[in-house]
């Protein structure tokens, strides 16, 4: 089976799926979508109102912003992978608790699995934990990468509405780092397609 036929069977588990309450609210699941050879994958929190609507990550205002920033380095949406730690939205667009994202992680491993990405992007303090399995300080840790499972690159990023919430572009501000960021994420995407070519 190729990359496809098997993200289409992770994707019709999502849609069936009732392991938490989040399916109770739901209009659509939210199961990811880009290039499944992408050497690097984007992983949020959870959909929001607009992706919930559409069952397309990263769609909103929040989207719109993680668009323009992969723009400003000449990285395209659908040459990466994106996708969220949870499929479903919480009410309210409130942060996913454990339990849900413990229910939802196994869709994740195997979208994972299926893409094998060198680097996974994890924007905001809930998708870095996720992958650290503790609790860290966003701040401190973004732009800081550390390894997953002995072959995975985590690189932690500020969430797209974390920016939009501190719109700022004075140096230091979240946003002149997050430029810094996605720097160094172009920097280790050419370096990987490179490799990839030899």
């Amino acid at each position: 089976m190729n990359k496809e036929d098997l993200m289409n069977i992770v994707k019709e588990r999502i849609q069936k799926c009732q392991k938490c309450i989040l399916y109770q609210n739901r209009t659509n699941t939210v199961p990811g979508e880009g290039n499944l050879d992408t050497p690097i994958m984007f992983v949020g929190e959870g959909p929001g109102e607009e992706e919930d609507n559409t069952g397309r990550p990263f769609v909103g205002k929040a989207g719109q912003l993680l668009t323009k920033i992969l723009e400003s380095v000449n990285i395209k949406r659908e040459d990466v992978y994106i996708t969220n730690v949870v499929k479903c939205r919480p009410p309210g667009n409130r942060t996913p608790t454990k339990e849900e994202q413990n229910s939802c992680a196994h869709f994740l491993y195997a979208q994972i699995e299926i893409i094998n990405p060198r680097m996974i992007v994890a924007l905001g303090k809930t998708a870095v934990d996720f992958f650290a399995g503790k609790s860290l300080p966003i701040t401190k840790i973004r732009g800081n990468e550390f390894d997953w499972k002995g072959n995975i690159t985590i690189f932690p990023m500020f969430h797209p509405s974390y920016l939009l919430r501190n719109p700022s572009k004075a140096k230091g501000s979240p946003k002149d780092l997050t430029w810094q960021d996605i720097k160094k994420v172009k920097k280790y995407y050419d370096r990987f397609l490179l490799e990839n070519r030899g």
